[in-house]
């Protein structure tokens, strides 16, 4: 047993029963202080977390870097060894914090690619429906959109989670989270004839037979399938944007948002843990949004 073995499991301990975290939240800090470890044991004479100060944190920090993670990681970092380190002075490990005034990097936001509503149809529309491959792709993306489901979640959605009848999906987001997500009448009609009419052709194999789509050869469909599925419409409807599964997903918040959703509901529809996380579909379209402060603004009208 390593000198840092009794860290990892009482900080692990404190993390699940008095942080309430779930098992993949607590293998994530574990994980940033193996990386504090792994520094330790190269740099430092495998020197304790309870020796550490704040210069050897910070170099820990700007090795981190220089080895090439990039600012969200080391952000992401920076908040698991500030966590740790708030544990060991409610322990009393240690007396003084060294981790308190470690900086955490500023973060650039990227604005998502997304699809306006015709660029949504564009796509569509080219979908070759002529065959099983093509009713099935026509149902899975107009539910990736109608739902703005991850692609994990997508490729996952099970036949026992759909339902219809409610006009809702069951969706088992991250860390095993289950949200219920509104279907439109668009996707619902898809997914019913896909069910009665295609999936019912496909040899299935035991273990997926309650996996929504499937591949042609009975088994789940890969998530590098869907993005193929996406990149080759994007090319014959000379879509020059650089589009993912993900890109439906910003689509579907993007259009809510535009149309007046509120926030919150959004929050809730896309499983964001965070608010902060939803509020970047707020900036998305600028043109919109002038043109409604336009439009509505009492100095503005005849």
């Amino acid at each position: 047993m390593s000198q840092w073995t009794g860290y990892y499991i009482r900080f692990k301990q404190y993390l699940q029963l008095e942080r309430s975290l779930s098992i993949n939240s607590i293998e994530a800090y574990a994980d940033d202080l193996k990386k504090l470890e792994n520094y330790s044991e190269l740099f430092n004479g495998y020197q304790t977390p309870d020796k550490f100060s704040y210069k050897q944190l910070q170099q820990f920090i700007e090795w981190f870097a220089k080895i090439g993670f990039s600012a969200a990681s080391q952000a992401r970092v920076i908040s698991g060894i500030k966590t740790f380190y708030k544990f060991l002075i409610l322990e009393n490990d240690i007396q003084q914090n060294p981790a308190e005034l470690l900086e955490t990097p500023k973060l650039t936001r990227k604005i998502p690619i997304f699809l306006n509503v015709e660029e949504i149809d564009q796509l569509l529309s080219l979908i070759d429906r002529s065959n099983n491959e093509g009713e099935r792709n026509m149902s899975m993306l107009e539910t990736l959109y109608s739902c703005g489901l991850r692609v994990s979640e997508l490729v996952n959605l099970k036949i026992t989670d759909l339902h219809l009848n409610s006009d809702y999906v069951k969706i088992t987001g991250k860390g095993n989270k289950e949200r219920l997500v509104p279907i439109g009448k668009i996707a619902k009609k898809l997914i019913l004839n896909y069910l009665t009419t295609i999936r019912v052709k496909y040899p299935v194999k035991k273990e997926f037979v309650d996996i929504l789509f499937l591949n042609r050869r009975g088994g789940k469909l890969s998530r590098v399938m869907v993005f193929y599925i996406i990149k080759d419409l994007a090319e014959k409807a000379g879509i020059k944007k650089t589009l993912s599964p993900h890109s439906f997903r910003h689509s579907f918040a993007t259009h809510l948002v535009e149309g007046g959703a509120d926030l919150r509901a959004v929050q809730e529809m896309l499983g964001h843990e965070s608010i902060t996380t939803t509020e970047i579909y707020t900036h998305l379209d600028r043109q919109f949004l002038r043109d409604n402060i336009l439009s509505y603004h009492p100095r503005n009208k005849k």
